[in-house]
């Protein structure tokens, strides 16, 4: 396995990343114009003591990625914290290490590492309470055979798109998930 500090130097800064995205960028910043941190001064100064990175495993056409970096890029920038994009389809080495249940190359990812690049903490792709809202919209998908199906799936992340891009519940819901997975995280210092 490739040491971690070697992934995030290799990764794109926020700036970098948002440059070069081609697709839901207008979404990820209105996102990240909308969503506003929870008063939480103590958590941001443990988190800030801590002096965790982040690499995040993505790509710009993801819905997920659309809602949920935003919502890291808050916490991460309240809490100094540094983060790297690193893009699944050209790093699958990084991304196969991270699958979820296994098997998927689901994004996006978040590895928090500290300054030695060892994994203190993971999350990704989805909030609980997202993945309930997805799995809902997909129940009423027909099957993959039936000739409506790519409508419906169409139109099912057309409404996906807007409720990420539009649901403060959701984005609150990834802070609250991310919050929780940190504060679990014991410093090395």
């Amino acid at each position: 396995m490739t040491n971690l500090n070697e992934w995030f130097d290799k990764g794109l800064t926020a700036e970098a990343y948002k440059d070069q995205m081609e697709s839901h960028k207008e979404n990820m910043e209105s996102v990240y114009e909308q969503f506003t941190l929870p008063e939480d001064e103590t958590f941001f100064e443990k988190l800030k003591e801590q002096q965790l990175r982040a690499i995040v495993i993505t790509e710009d056409w993801c819905g997920d990625a659309m809602m949920n970096n935003p919502v890291l890029l808050k916490l991460a920038e309240r809490s100094g914290m540094d983060v790297r994009f690193v893009l699944r389809d050209s790093n699958l080495e990084l991304m196969d290490q991270y699958l979820t249940n296994g098997k998927s190359r689901a994004i996006p990812i978040f590895i928090f590492i500290d300054q030695n690049g060892k994994e203190l903490a993971k999350w990704g792709p989805r909030a609980k309470k997202v993945q309930a809202f997805v799995d809902e919209a997909r129940s009423s998908l027909p099957a993959k055979e039936d000739p409506a199906f790519k409508g419906g799936q169409q139109l099912m992340i057309k409404q996906l798109t807007a409720a990420y891009t539009e649901r403060e519940d959701f984005w609150n819901e990834v802070y609250h998930e991310l919050k929780d997975q940190l504060t679990m995280v014991k410093s090395a210092n």
